[in-house]
């Protein structure tokens, strides 16, 4: 089989060497994993320049392509972490061959469907045995850390915290918002990231997805398979409170909070029992799940603020506006988790002035 040969119907490429590099490269994996290299197709696309593409084997199974074009995407820590979630026994794509010049990458098939297709908002108790069985990988993921594997990430440190609030001002608030802070505003924003940053660093460190929730979740391919893991490229070594507070503040489903609270009480009791969030600690939350509750609102808070400033960046920079169509989930999680602590009642007032939101007399501050 030639690159010639290969049409790759369904599949555009912008760049036509990209497409002749691609075609190079397939051409000679054809025979050794039984490809038909005519079948090949778009199976997802995500928020950054990744794209995957399916293709289908002679023998009846399917396989996946990452491609990442190397100007815009590095996916050596695609393949770094990928190793790290295999030896922590997660379920996670194989990587049978990887093109590091041109940014290529074949994966094994996990399956078509994500955890969030099964999912009702409306029917939480139909979810509950799926948010278990993610709280079980997401305790393996974690576990991983503490068996010497310290440093094999980066750090999710004070410095990356910052950059990641700063989306919000630079894109949500000036560029989508278009609203410009006053003096005052200033300094009420700037507080506010202090007091984040303070509460976020105290929380115990593992290994962090980044992204955890259920769209990065696929359904097993058999009843007795754990659910597969993807789109962990980006992720870290830092606040245990992270992926729980992404899973259950998902960007694309929302919950009750006595749901919230339902699997975060289950989450923690098995990351105290196993070591993760011990009694006594400093930080108390292995004793007090109040005190673990909170830390979890703050991480969300955190992604909450960030991830309403990714959106916008996507709309606004990248050309993909339907993003932003979910803003109005991460501004509810945002004025939500404000008007329970009496501390960010002056960004709450700020979050009401940037969204023309008309400011309510006398709220209840349930967490202090």
């Amino acid at each position: 089989m030639t690159a010639s040969n290969l049409s790759n119907v369904g599949v555009v490429w912008a760049d036509a060497a990209r497409h002749a590099a691609f075609d190079a490269w397939l051409a000679p994996l054809a025979a050794r994993f039984q490809l038909r290299p005519e079948t090949l197709r778009p199976a997802s696309a995500d928020a950054s320049f990744r794209r995957y593409l399916r293709l289908d084997c002679s023998h009846g199974a399917s396989l996946i392509v990452m491609d990442a074009p190397p100007d815009k995407e590095d996916c050596a820590p695609f393949v770094k972490v990928q190793a790290l979630m295999a030896q922590a026994g997660l379920c996670v794509p194989q990587i049978l061959d990887w093109d590091a010049q041109h940014g290529f990458i074949l994966l094994n098939d996990l399956g078509s469907k994500t955890v969030i297709e099964a999912l009702n908002p409306e029917k939480p108790q139909d979810a509950e045995a799926w948010y278990r069985s993610a709280v079980e990988v997401l305790l393996d993921w974690q576990l991983a850390s503490q068996s010497g594997n310290v440093g094999k990430l980066p750090l999710y440190d004070e410095a990356l915290l910052r950059r990641e609030l700063q989306l919000f001002p630079d894109w949500y608030i000036a560029k989508h918002r278009q609203f410009a802070l006053d003096d005052k505003q200033q300094a009420t924003l700037a507080k506010t990231f202090d007091q984040i940053v303070a509460h976020n660093l105290q929380a115990p460190c593992v290994y962090v997805h980044r992204d955890f929730m259920m769209r990065n979740l696929m359904q097993p391919v058999s009843p007795d398979a754990p659910l597969g893991v993807l789109d962990f490229q980006d992720a870290v070594y830092g606040p245990i409170t992270y992926d729980i507070a992404s899973l259950l503040r998902d960007a694309f489903i929302s919950w009750e909070e006595d749901f919230v609270i339902d699997i975060t009480i289950r989450y923690w009791e098995k990351a105290r029992k196993a070591g993760l969030v011990g009694a006594g600690s400093a930080s108390g939350w292995g004793d007090d799940f109040g005190e673990f509750y909170r830390g979890v609102e703050w991480m969300g808070l955190q992604r909450h603020l960030k991830v309403a400033g990714i959106f916008a960046r996507l709309t606004l920079r990248d050309g993909k506006p339907k993003y932003l169509a979910d803003a109005p989930r991460f501004i509810h999680y945002i004025r939500s988790t404000c008007s329970r602590y009496r501390e960010l009642g002056p960004f709450l007032r700020l979050i009401d002035q940037i969204e023309g939101i008309q400011a309510q007399v006398g709220y209840a501050y349930g967490r202090m």
